[in-house]
């Protein structure tokens, strides 16, 4: 998990008065934004707006971000449609999908022959290939659970292969006899460690990426989504940031309410303080240095596949891009917190900072392919891997904390389930 941030909140304040974050990662995330006023927005607010992706290096030959995003955006709408009917059949031979719009083409993975219709289907949507799996995702999650069962806390992840080989492990030092273990082929990633990590000035109603601060211990995380239970719109962030009761602040000393609802089973929670349908974002220069700061507008909800391109923003990270999906539906064993599943690992290509200590329960986003100021709600920042692949850090705080280029987040669906929360807050 990312660990919550101590900070000097007058210092903070001063420097970052006014300015919001968005934060996601498997350690807390933040990050803060800046710019032009735009258009007024509820609470006194104004909604600021801006392209974080229009500066980063384009991968696999796309001519820009948007067109890559609307490839990536047909292939999760198949990918839904496989996955949903999969679902709804006991003894469905779905094993998993890769939908990197760099391979220019849907892979989905079934053990036998998938239904016709199914693939005539996704065909009619996106360029679809379907290829041979030796292990159902369903064996392959039964296999996860065994594993979890006598392996324990030996294990840091675990969760099946998109392609259906298998499972993919992470450890410490290795694990001898996995496959013997799970009764399934296991690939085994050494030296990962899932360890937790936690803007500034904001106002109700609450934006995600936002900075908070816990007023019984005083840790730091950010905030996430805003999302709807029961009708109300509620503060989602992540459950290792705090415990039922606590009172939430911003760093000036407002309240956010406090938590209402956890749930640490999927490291997520609700903070009472009425949320907005925005998030904050911000650009940044070639060494990770926020340039400007504006918010984006909050579309829905989409679940991230194997091979998607993601973005984060945490309140101290700032918001960080260049980021692909490497595996979902993992569980993961963080480290003085417990086992967290619905989790998806993801990657910066680059080597650089993806999130850090200070960006717990921060948001994680897809931009909209069809306009680069608005976003996807796809996930929720728990940890990082702070053993193998930390990095320097980038944003507001790139001294005294740890980041990562690797790390993990809750999937939006299962960790809103998780809160009975019922949807995303649209902006």
């Amino acid at each position: 998990m990312i660990r919550p941030q101590s900070t000097n909140r007058r210092s903070v304040a001063m420097l970052l008065r006014r300015v919001a974050v968005t934060a996601f990662g498997l350690t807390l995330l933040a990050t803060g934004l800046t710019a032009a006023p735009a258009t007024a927005a509820p609470g006194g607010k104004t909604a600021t707006t801006g392209s974080f992706v229009d500066s980063m290096a384009v991968p696999g030959g796309f001519a820009s971000w948007s067109e890559l995003l609307r490839l990536q955006q047909r292939m999760n709408t198949a990918a839904a449609q496989i996955t949903n009917s999969a679902q709804r059949s006991a003894t469905s031979g779905f094993a998993g999908i890769v939908a990197d719009p760099t391979n220019r083409q849907l892979q989905v993975y079934w053990k036998g022959e998938p239904p016709a219709q199914l693939v005539a289907n996704a065909r009619a949507t996106v360029a679809t290939k379907v290829l041979p799996a030796a292990y159902s995702q369903r064996e392959l999650l039964a296999a996860a659970a065994r594993l979890r069962a006598s392996a324990g806390d030996k294990i840091t992840t675990v969760g099946p292969r998109a392609d259906g080989a298998g499972l993919l492990v992470g450890t410490q030092s290795g694990l001898l006899g996995a496959t013997a273990l799970a009764g399934v082929p296991v690939t085994v990633q050494t030296g990962v460690a899932a360890a937790p990590a936690t803007r500034w000035d904001d106002t109700t109603p609450w934006w995600g990426g936002a900075a908070w601060r816990n007023a019984t211990t005083g840790g730091g995380c950010s905030t996430g989504f805003g999302v709807f239970q029961g009708g109300a719109a509620r503060i989602l962030s992540a459950a290792h940031c705090g415990n039922i009761n606590n009172a939430a602040t911003d760093p000036t000393g407002q309240s956010m309410g406090i938590v209402g609802t956890r749930n640490a089973g999927t490291d997520t929670l609700l903070l009472s303080g009425s949320s907005g349908g925005r998030v904050f974002n911000n650009s940044t220069d070639a060494a990770g240095n926020v340039v400007s700061e504006f918010s984006n507008q909050v579309i829905g909800a989409s679940a991230s596949q194997v091979g998607n391109w993601v973005c984060t923003s945490g309140a101290y990270s700032g918001t960080r891009c260049s980021i692909q999906v490497k595996a979902r539906n993992l569980c993961i064993n963080v480290r003085n917190f417990g086992q967290v599943c619905g989790q998806v690992q993801a990657e910066n290509t680059t080597g650089t900072n993806a999130v850090g200590q200070g960006d717990s329960g921060g948001p994680v986003e897809i931009v909209n392919a069809a306009n680069t100021l608005q976003v996807w709600a796809t996930g929720t920042n728990t940890a990082i891997d702070d053993t193998n692949t930390s990095t320097a850090c980038t944003g507001y705080v790139t001294t005294g904390r740890v980041c990562a280029w690797r790390f993990y987040y809750e999937d939006i669906f299962s960790g809103m389930a998780g809160v009975g929360a019922s949807g995303v807050v649209l902006g």
